[in-house]
């Protein structure tokens, strides 16, 4: 009874999900934002959350590249199933095929073989991408399912050439072990072993040709391995006869656990090689989730940069498990989540501020299975996940921000995971006295810039102690929630250090060391290693908890004067500023993500025509329809996140708990097509900003998450 029921669930959602796909919105994204100037990001072909991410490499290192392509380069050396959406570290592009004609186009080291293509000749929206192969002659298509990547290739003739190169590196990444075998004369299998960002990483792949091969040769070499020789293939060329149409489709599966779960998603997923049945069913997929949110009016170019960031809030997390379940896990075993899917790449520093809040509205069947994700990898490793991926915790940036996503689904009303669990992990990894001063900032409230640890070698003290101090918030209002009093208790003290790195005399947040004394000579706009990617001004208002207690603690009138010089101080003509520091105004840097609720704060003091008009120009200025339409790294989905929000009218200032600050919509009309059945229409009539909620006017500048799941109308006019 169970499984039918489910089942008539399905049929009922999907057929909801058709009727509102009548709109093609996978052709209004255009993934080839970002791909220039600092959005780091791919444009090739991937399925919602899918492991496989097909996209084409420049072949060239560098931090342009860091996606592995860049919009002003003119050449592709392969493509590869594997990539990083608008990180700050270059890792992944494993697996890359490379079809060829002779004689082939080849330089030196690090591009090697590869083909010059132009913009003229390439394609690409949600989940599709294709180009032109010059040097070759070839028309290269790419789609994916969740856990397998599709290739089309029309060569120019009946002899088609593949280059499969597992030892194909660049930027973080090095293989260190790679080997290729032949499965029958249409399949081989393999694994690329590699260190990078992502420690021991290990991808298993088996492809399937829809034309057998006539030839196949091995590079190979030697090693010796533990007292044995083995031969190492980490490159095959492979040659084909192809008939009339000149078309060869190859089908590669994923799997992070081995060869055999390659060959069951390979089996489960992609059984057949017809391209345009892929193609079709990825991107209906697409269109059925990007058509939850509708909106109506604007300009073109607004409505392909609304869809394209909504296509980028889900594209990471990844998914990070065979079709039975099987994973492998941060102890680097292979486990299997019953009754669930495992996630990895979970950039938190960047999407606990709106990405895994905007989850909770249009993607909330993913938030349970993310946050069983959060517990395993706790289980498995002795904390919770810091910035993970492919089975590795990178321990990339600051703060413990799996707990505000823990504590935000729970206040929402989740279920799908165990609670005491999850608060168990939470609490445990912010005791872990020996990590990253956490020890100091339990005894001291605060952390000393002047103490290191074997963690701690970007120091970034003053930003690890806000960042602390607003993740035990959330540990405390979680528990509180559960009735644990003395947990509560513990941690809403805890909350509180951020008073610690106010330095009155500066009215910033100031560095201190192990003596109590605030960092001398101190100047809020120079970027310290003692501030996370960011200056005393951007990093001042990282209380997102406790914004009334800063008011407090500054004045309301210092509170608001400060605030405006954030928007009208700007740094001086010959200042350098670093990388991370985009999309200024003033000295607000939309590009990174400590500024993203700043704008914001108007609504706190009483002033929400500030909020309003500094939203505007944000979404005005900060996101284009070209290729250097993003002001800075995508970052996994959040730049893209704050975006989607602020369009819609409402923002998580504190992303945790489901109160959203009312800014002002980016469209007349957005209707939010929500899981549960219920719509949630956003109106505006002018930019003024008077909030009707079902036709009651709104006198506080918040909505809460119950209220836009429950349905209904808020009206801007």
């Amino acid at each position: 009874m169970k499984n039918i029921l489910i089942t008539i669930c399905v049929a009922l959602l999907c057929s909801t999900a058709n009727a509102q796909s009548t709109t093609d919105y996978a052709s209004l994204v255009n993934p080839l934002i970002g791909t220039d100037g600092k959005g780091n990001v791919y444009p090739g072909a991937q399925a919602p959350f899918g492991m496989v991410q097909l996209s084409p490499d420049n072949g060239l290192p560098g931090w342009d590249r860091i996606a592995g392509y860049f919009y002003p380069d003119s050449t592709i050396a392969g493509f590869s199933h594997t990539h990083l959406s608008g990180t700050g570290a270059g890792d992944l592009y494993d697996i890359s095929f490379m079809p060829v004609t002779m004689p082939l186009k080849e330089a030196d080291a690090p591009l090697g073989v590869h083909s010059m293509f132009s913009h003229d000749r390439e394609k690409c929206e949600a989940g599709f991408y294709s180009v032109h192969l010059d040097s070759y002659g070839i028309d290269v298509e790419l789609t994916a399912t969740e856990r397998c990547g599709i290739q089309r290739y029309t060569f120019p003739g009946k002899e088609g050439k593949v280059i499969l190169n597992l030892a194909k590196a660049m930027n973080w990444d090095a293989a260190t072990d790679c080997h290729i075998a032949i499965v029958d004369s249409c399949t081989i299998e393999g694994y690329r072993h590699s260190n990078g960002w992502a420690r021991g990483q290990e991808v298993f792949f088996r492809t399937r040709f829809s034309v057998p091969f006539t030839n196949i040769t091995f590079e190979e070499k030697s090693v010796i391995s533990g007292g044995y020789e083995r031969i190492v293939r980490g490159k095959a060329f492979i040659e084909f006869e192809l008939d009339d149409e000149h078309l060869l489709t190859i089908v590669t599966a994923l799997s992070g656990t081995g060869l055999e779960g390659a060959a069951k998603n390979l089996a489960a997923e992609a059984p057949h090689n017809d391209f345009d049945r892929y193609r079709s069913a990825t991107q209906d997929d697409w269109n059925n989730r990007l058509s939850r949110i509708e909106v109506k009016g604007g300009t073109k170019d607004e409505r392909v940069c609304f869809y394209t960031a909504l296509y980028r809030t889900m594209i990471a997390p990844t998914l990070f498990c065979d079709v039975d379940g099987r994973y492998r896990g941060a102890d680097k075993q292979n486990h299997t989540a019953e009754g669930w899917m495992n996630y990895s790449t979970f950039s938190l520093w960047d999407t606990y501020r709106a990405a895994h809040p905007l989850f909770t509205i249009t993607a909330p069947q993913r938030v349970d299975d993310m946050i069983n994700s959060f517990i395993a990898h706790y289980e498995q490793h002795g904390r919770l996940p810091v910035w993970n991926m492919w089975g590795s915790e990178t321990d990339m940036m600051i703060g413990y921000h799996s707990v505000p996503v823990i504590a935000d689904a729970y206040l929402k009303g989740f279920t799908g995971f165990d609670a005491g669990k999850a608060l168990a992990a939470c609490v445990a990894t912010a005791n872990s006295d020996d990590y990253r001063g956490i020890g100091l900032y339990k005894q001291l409230g605060y952390v000393p810039y002047d103490v290191t640890d074997p963690y701690n070698a970007d120091n970034w003290a003053m930003s690890r102690t806000l960042e602390y101090a607003y993740d035990d918030n959330c540990i405390a209002r979680m528990a509180q929630a559960m009735g644990d009093d003395s947990i509560a208790a513990v941690f809403c003290h805890r909350a509180g250090n951020w008073r610690n790195q106010y330095n009155p005399a500066t009215s910033f947040m100031q560095p201190r060391d192990s003596k109590g004394d605030f960092q001398p000579q101190f100047d809020p706009d120079e970027y310290t290693p003692h501030i996370c990617e960011s200056n005393a001004w951007h990093y001042m208002w990282s209380v997102q908890h406790d914004i009334d207690g800063l008011i407090e603690l500054m004045g309301k009138k210092r509170f608001e004067q400060k605030l405006d010089s954030v928007f009208t101080y700007s740094p001086g003509e010959n200042d350098e500023l670093p990388i991370f520091s985009t999309g200024m105004i003033g000295q607000y840097a939309h590009g990174n993500e400590p500024s993203h609720h700043v704008a914001y704060l108007y609504n706190n003091i009483g002033k929400p025509e500030k909020t309003r008009k500094l939203v505007m120009q944000i979404m005005k200025e900060m996101y284009r329809n070209t290729p250097d339409g993003i002001c800075g790294n995508e970052d996994c989905g959040q730049m893209s996140a704050w975006y989607v929000m602020s369009a819609m009218g409402f923002y998580p200032t504190d992303p945790c708990g489901g109160e959203y600050e009312l800014g002002v919509p980016l469209f007349p009309e957005v209707k939010l097509n929500l899981e549960n059945g219920n719509v949630f229409k956003v109106t505006k009539n002018g930019n003024k900003g008077k909030a009707y909620l079902n036709g009651k006017r709104i006198k506080s500048t918040t909505i809460s998450h119950k209220e836009i799941m429950s349905g209904g109308v808020l009206e801007f006019k």
